[in-house]
């Protein structure tokens, strides 16, 4: 049996799809994302942009609100241009283990920041939640994901909550900026990219899951019609949830058995929490067709999951855990077969994920000129962790925007929440 051939009619093959076909799709769904159209993209408006210059020497504070952590500290940038961090605290996110209040929520951030109140003028809070960014940099929860539990809170202004807190125990004259973590990894990326003259600025993230930030004229941004001129503002794209593309029936079957059947369907076929089920779907159903040994076969139907990481390991032969697939159940006939279809797995990704890049570097409108390209922030454990993703995205980057005249340059900064959500503070206001 042919397993590349069997992988292209199953979509899981990056020579399955047309590059230039996906962009010009990709496109129409910003398109009309931002012009409040029916979309697959939803084109949040960030309100922030890029064109501030980031101070030097002057301190802000920063709440990094993940799924796991709570992250609170004073940053300032160096003369350098390197971020400096002081009181720094970290603890498990308020409400994650057990329901809590608005006001304990917020007691939890006010003990953080009022020690060192007299050390900032604004904060930065990267609020890693499904949020309505507002036009004075609030954020109104949407729902809470991630198992926290804080009911009070859906439906409330985050910032503004804050505000009320701070000024309750005496706190005056502070200003919040709410940015969620995609529009904190393009913002990251500013102090490396105004050193090399950047034209623009791409936020981007393939982890767990996956989404772009871009930098877009306002004067592009239909649905706000009215309300902005001139200027620039950063858009949260929410690339994950792009749905124009063809999917083969394994990913379909993959989508239905999801928590969320028919959302975040690209995210479905790029991120690291997919790709090992995905993965395990075509190893059974080729265990059908019969390629597989017989105790292979039989292992493979009984198991009910796969690591990402284990089929990872296995494909690049680096000494590492395989978990099952590194036993005697499986002969290296069957090893060979599973490296061939994960390949085609992370193959496939790596062109999504160009094409997801290519795609905000188009519409952003930068980059023609080689002297002053735009910066590409890419941040996420699937896109450096998974064997020859990096470069096998790079590939397909770079034969696209030789096509095209376009220049980027990739950058990778560490911490990105916090030090997009420091310079958010220091150059929005």
């Amino acid at each position: 049996m042919d397993i590349k051939a069997w992988l292209k009619t199953q979509m899981v093959a990056a020579d399955a799809y047309d590059a230039d076909e996906l962009l010009a799709h990709f496109l129409d769904e910003m398109e009309k994302g931002l012009n409040g159209e029916s979309s697959s993209l939803a084109m949040i408006p960030a309100y922030v942009g890029t064109e501030g210059l980031v101070p030097s020497n002057k301190p802000v504070a920063v709440i990094d609100a993940g799924g796991t952590n709570l992250r609170i500290c004073l940053a300032r940038f160096d003369d350098a241009g390197a971020i400096q961090l002081s009181n720094f605290s970290k603890q498990p996110m308020p409400g994650r283990d057990e329901e809590i209040s608005a006001a304990e929520f917020y007691r939890v951030l006010v003990d953080a920041l009022e020690p060192i109140e007299g050390e900032f003028e604004s904060i930065g809070f990267c609020f890693s939640y499904p949020a309505t960014i507002l036009p004075d940099f609030d954020g109104r929860l949407l729902h809470w994901t991630k198992e926290i539990k804080i009911p009070e809170l859906v439906g409330k202004h985050i910032g503004a909550g804050l505000i009320a807190a701070l000024e309750a125990r005496g706190v005056l004259g502070k200003r919040i900026v709410i940015l969620n973590d995609t529009v904190a990894c393009l913002l990251a990326g500013l102090a490396q990219g105004q050193a090399f003259d950047a034209s623009s600025y791409i936020g981007f993230i393939l982890g767990t899951g996956t989404n772009t930030a871009y930098v877009e004229n306002n004067d592009r941004i239909g649905k706000l019609e009215g309300y902005l001129g001139a200027g620039s503002q950063v858009i949260n794209v929410e690339s994950g949830g792009f749905g124009a593309f063809k999917r083969g029936a394994l990913d379909l079957k993959l989508d239905g058995q999801s928590e969320n059947p028919g959302g975040h369907v690209f995210e479905k076929t790029i991120s690291g929490v997919y790709m090992g089920a995905l993965t395990l779907e075509l190893l059974q159903s080729l265990a059908d067709e019969g390629v597989f040994s017989d105790e292979g076969a039989a292992s493979l139907s009984i198991m009910k999951e796969l690591s990402t990481i284990d089929i990872d390991n296995l494909v690049a032969d680096n000494g590492r855990d395989t978990g099952v697939l590194g036993t005697e159940a499986f002969t290296d006939g069957d090893r060979a077969i599973m490296k061939t279809v994960f390949g085609a797995v992370v193959d496939r990704a790596a062109l999504l994920t160009a094409v997801n890049i290519l795609a905000a570097v188009v519409k952003g409108g930068a980059g023609q000129d080689a002297a002053r390209p735009v910066c590409v922030n890419i941040d996420g454990s699937t896109y450096y962790k998974t064997f020859q993703m990096p470069e096998k995205v790079q590939a397909h980057l770079q034969r696209m925007l030789a096509a095209r005249g376009l220049h980027i340059r990739c950058i990778q900064v560490e911490d990105a929440p916090v030090v997009g959500a420091a310079i958010a503070g220091l150059t929005t206001f």
